[in-house]
């Protein structure tokens, strides 16, 4: 053979031009595949948004979900529900809306809450994660302090109740919310608050978020052995909306 098989060919030229060219298609293919949820976008007011960007929507696809759960198919054509209590500041998109009745209630701004399924969530044997500390004869305080029977003391000060129980994640092994057994004054039944959003003293168990008057709208329960994703939703997105929404002063600017 007189010649060599690529001749004068650039191989580094080739590999780094094939490399470009399977990134562009894999940026091409992940942008799409993150838009299977929230698509085709909307305007303010729930109509379908002119400029739904430079990629276009991807094929809808069925996933199995485990458990028995049935099945989703992704992007669906369906458009979120815009029948909320806020109103416009003004004709353009992008300005701040404002609430038109009790926010926390109506879970907009700060308490919003996505449209989550109303079924607990499980474990990878099918189990609901999160359950009462009550129900479970294989968890207990080792170390800490133990909130149940302390006195629940709400943003204004108000002693509410006392803590009633506490709810774990049985895989991760650790406490999601605590129990809280209200008071007549302050409502009836009992409510879970993120244990997060709350504050374990050596006497008592401050909530600052929310005064005591807002007690008693707290999300419900259908179930006093578990939670649904839905329900975590609700109560976690009024908790957080009473840090704005408690009171008129926390809405202000602070200079």
């Amino acid at each position: 053979m007189s010649g060599t098989f690529f001749g004068n060919f650039d191989l580094a030229s080739l590999a780094i031009w094939m490399f470009w060219a399977f990134f562009a298609v894999l940026v091409f293919y992940l942008q799409r595949e993150n838009m299977r949820e929230g698509y085709p976008m909307q305007n303010d007011d729930g109509s379908v948004s002119a400029n739904q960007g430079p990629f276009p929507l991807p094929e809808p696809k069925t996933f199995v979900l485990p458990h028995g759960r049935g099945e989703v198919t992704v992007p669906n054509g369906q458009f979120e529900d815009r029948d909320l209590a806020l109103r416009r500041t003004s004709d353009s998109n992008g300005y701040p809306m404002e609430p038109t009745g009790d926010p926390m209630v109506d879970g907009v701004g700060p308490a919003s809450w996505a449209p989550r399924r109303d079924v607990p969530e499980l474990d990878g044997h099918g189990h609901p994660k999160i359950i009462p500390m009550v129900a479970s004869d294989s968890f207990h305080v080792s170390a800490g302090r133990d909130p149940r029977g302390m006195p629940v003391v709400a943003g204004d000060r108000a002693v509410v109740g006392k803590i009633n129980d506490m709810w774990i994640d049985e895989p991760e092994q650790l406490v999601r919310y605590l129990e809280i057994e209200l008071d007549p004054e302050f409502g009836e039944g009992k409510r879970l608050v993120p244990l997060t959003m709350a504050r374990i003293h050596s006497d008592r168990v401050a909530i600052r978020s929310i005064f005591g008057s807002h007690f008693n709208n707290v999300p419900r329960l259908a179930s006093d052995r578990q939670v649904t994703m839905l329900e975590e939703e609700k109560i976690c997105a009024y908790y957080a909306g009473g840090t704005l929404y408690a009171g008129a002063n926390r809405s202000e600017p602070v200079l």
